[in-house]
């Protein structure tokens, strides 16, 4: 069929042709098919550093001395109390460990025993809390400190 170059038609007859198939190679899978359409990032890890940098962390409150104080008040009377498995609510700073900041937590539970040597309170489920990240204790123990301070 001569067909000139402007001929939309000229490839019509190419339109009933079964398709060819390889002797090599047989067909792929639907699966391995759709998956060559799949989103390309050409940056791998872009997404995730994104969210990472838009992830908000708290500043460490730094006490003044008045505060300090209290705290201090409250930690004592919890060594002298702590034979009653006092219940407390404690308030604490914990660093974030991939970027600048943290965030606080809040745990309520009966302290087991106050470490010294290692600076922690360590309450009945075996949580451990750095006496230095400490931002708050509360709890009936501490009415008559908190009382006093208002």
């Amino acid at each position: 069929m001569n067909s000139s170059p402007d001929d939309p038609r000229r490839y019509d007859d190419l339109l009933r042709l079964p398709r060819p198939a390889s002797r090599r190679h047989p067909p792929m899978p639907m699966e391995s098919r759709a998956a060559q359409f799949l989103p390309f990032a050409a940056l791998a890890g872009y997404d995730s550093a994104i969210l990472e940098t838009a992830r908000m962390t708290d500043h460490r409150i730094e006490l003044d001395e008045d505060e300090k104080l209290m705290l201090s008040h409250k930690l004592q009377l919890l060594l002298d109390n702590i034979q009653s498995r006092p219940a407390v609510r404690i308030t604490y700073f914990v660093a974030d460990a991939r970027k600048e900041g943290g965030m606080y937590r809040v745990v309520t539970g009966r302290v087991k025993k106050v470490d010294r040597f290692n600076r922690q309170i360590v309450l009945l489920d075996g949580t451990a809390i750095a006496i230095d990240d400490v931002y708050a204790l509360g709890g009936a123990l501490f009415k008559c400190i908190d009382e006093r301070a208002e």
